[in-house]
């Protein structure tokens, strides 16, 4: 007969995970379909808002520029890969590593479980506590930004936002991502190491990047950029999570006419951060995502391929399918 489940009791750890249940149990207080937000009107600026739905893929789409994603760019991928070699391109998700704002990231092992059987098998997991889909390298799916109350395609956040997850636009709708990738390397382009803290890559760096590298952009793609400020991750947090350098709106519209799926980058936001327009916060984001539909990856590794000159490669990326969430984690890889 088998032997019963060890359940020793930890007292550390056990009172870890009971602060964590009453912090996810109070979020869902005085949750109620008449008072899900507690935003003031806002008024965002007319050239942010203006004629930006429904999509041009309908009123019923969810999936966005993942729509470019086609048969036809999962063999322009392959064409590309030459060597076999692959890089990946995920951060290490660990205690310590830089977070935006309040989020948080710890991972935990309980006591060890068993023995079972006469064989004595026993058997280890872990809890993981944070924001999942927003920690460490993240992909941002289209119910992760707002213009005021109305999402991607215009769905207003009362209408698909409940305790349990959106129940439009989460990330589930994503799919895999397969398909042509492009590296940016703007540092090299400006001949340093790094960006400078809060400069703004402009439409015309990307362009000279470009035609320095004799790359092109191609509809269906995945744009990364090689900005260097990664070389802070987990050496200067403090400094790594402060300002970034990054696109701005020029570069940022430049690549939506590029009609790509993601752009991912080697800083926390994509973008310049802060906007050099003082009333703005993050309008790449609403640009990108609200707008049209182009996905994020933030705080991937850029330098490895930087450092090879692989300026094209196939991508892949397959995010979690987690119903309702606004983000996933997952290690992105190019093959070239």
């Amino acid at each position: 007969m088998c032997s019963p489940i060890n359940t020793i009791n930890i007292s550390a750890t056990n009172q870890y995970f009971l602060s964590v249940i009453t912090l996810l149990s109070l979020t869902t207080i005085g949750w109620s379909d008449s008072h899900r937000s507690n935003l003031p009107p806002v008024r965002p600026k007319a050239d942010l808002v203006e004629d930006w739905y429904p999509s041009i893929w309908g009123e019923a789409d969810q999936r966005g520029a993942a729509n470019r994603l086609t048969p036809q760019k999962v063999l322009e991928a392959v064409q590309l890969i030459r060597t076999g070699q692959v890089y990946q391109l995920g951060r290490l998700y660990e205690a310590g590593m830089p977070v935006y704002g309040t989020r948080h990231f710890s991972l935990r092992i309980p006591r060890t479980s068993g023995p079972l059987g006469e064989n004595q098998l026993t058997w280890h997991e872990e809890i993981v506590s944070g924001e999942l889909g927003q920690v460490g390298t993240q992909f941002d799916a289209l119910s992760h930004i707002s213009i005021g109350h109305l999402c991607y395609n215009g769905l207003k956040q009362d209408d698909i936002i409940t305790p349990e997850g959106f129940t439009k636009l989460g990330v589930e709708q994503v799919g895999p991502i397969v398909t042509r990738g492009v590296l940016i390397d703007v540092a090299a382009y400006k001949q340093v190491e790094q960006l400078p803290d809060r400069y703004e890559i402009t439409a015309d760096d990307l362009k000279g990047t470009l035609d320095q590298q004799k790359t092109e952009i191609r509809p269906g793609d995945v744009v990364v950029i090689h900005t260097g400020w990664g070389k802070h991750w987990m050496v200067d947090n403090d400094r790594y999570a402060e300002t970034e350098p990054g696109i701005g709106l020029s570069a940022g519209q430049y690549l939506v006419g590029k009609e790509i799926v993601m752009v991912a980058a080697d800083n926390w936001g994509i973008e310049v951060v802060p906007n050099p327009d003082e009333s703005l916060a993050f309008p790449v984001h609403q640009l990108f995502l609200a707008k049209h539909g182009i996905y994020n990856l933030e705080n991937i590794i850029t330098a490895d391929l930087a450092k090879d000159k692989v300026y094209q490669f196939g991508f892949i990326f397959t995010p979690l399918r987690l119903k309702g969430a606004t983000g996933s984690p997952g290690n992105p890889i190019a093959i070239r």
